[in-house]
């Protein structure tokens, strides 16, 4: 199948999914992840208000739904940054059979881009709770990714981060490691095989994901504030 012209993405309000889709999407779950808690995918689509998926199928076939995310755009007030752009990544899969050429990443970004109509180059601050180094690197790269091997984050990055968990619906934080504490079963473990070097993993040293743990992820676009 030809990835840049079978998916077609559509964005729809979480609220508002059929049953049929909201199955698929449990469905994609369970083929994505070992020990897959639905109840954090159905917490999560009550959350974060939009839903992107990709679906193939032309007319006359049944719908088939490959690939979701799940994300959205606010503005917020937080910690020394009034009326801040924050875009809200959640949880994404795809098929098998439609990953690795770049689905993952254009569900993403339809998901988060959702919200609030954002003005060309509006510096936005973005975030993510993050399972695995695999899954940290679409932020690294960025500008004023945290946290990152080596840098002690700043009383104004945990200030920030902490108000940002807070959107997540995060209770137990630490404002030194990211490390967004569980409710004490696992979401589930990717399927995919993670390649990582030692430092990448030293980030993750403190997530426990048979508690539920993740690993909260900032960057800026398309620059950081000042004292950032």
């Amino acid at each position: 199948m030809g990835l840049r012209s079978d998916p077609t993405i559509t964005v729809v309000p979480s609220s508002e999914l059929t049953t049929p889709r909201r199955a698929a999407f449990h469905r994609l779950f369970d083929d994505s992840y070992d020990q897959a808690d639905h109840g954090y995918l159905d917490r999560s689509l009550e959350r974060l208000r939009f839903a992107a998926l990709a679906t193939v199928g032309g007319p006359g076939e049944e719908e088939r739904i490959v690939g979701f995310a799940l994300g959205e755009s606010r503005i917020v007030d937080l910690p020394r940054l009034p009326a801040q752009a924050v875009a809200l990544a959640g949880l994404c899969c795809v098929d098998g059979d439609f990953r690795r050429a770049g689905l993952f990443r254009s569900l993403e970004t339809r998901a988060i881009s959702e919200g609030v109509r954002l003005q060309d180059g509006e510096r936005i601050l973005a975030a993510g709770r993050m399972a695995h180094p695999a899954s940290f690197r679409v932020m690294r790269g960025r500008v004023g990714a945290l946290p990152m091997p080596g840098v002690a984050p700043s009383a104004f990055h945990r200030e920030v981060a902490r108000a940002v968990a807070d959107l997540y619906a995060v209770s137990a934080f630490d404002p030194f490691t990211f490390v967004c504490e569980g409710s004490g079963q696992p979401i589930g473990d990717p399927r995919v095989r993670i390649e990582a070097t030692d430092a990448e993993w030293q980030l993750f040293s403190g997530v426990d994901r048979r508690r539920g743990d993740s690993l909260l992820a900032l960057c800026w676009i398309p620059d950081a504030p000042t004292g950032w």
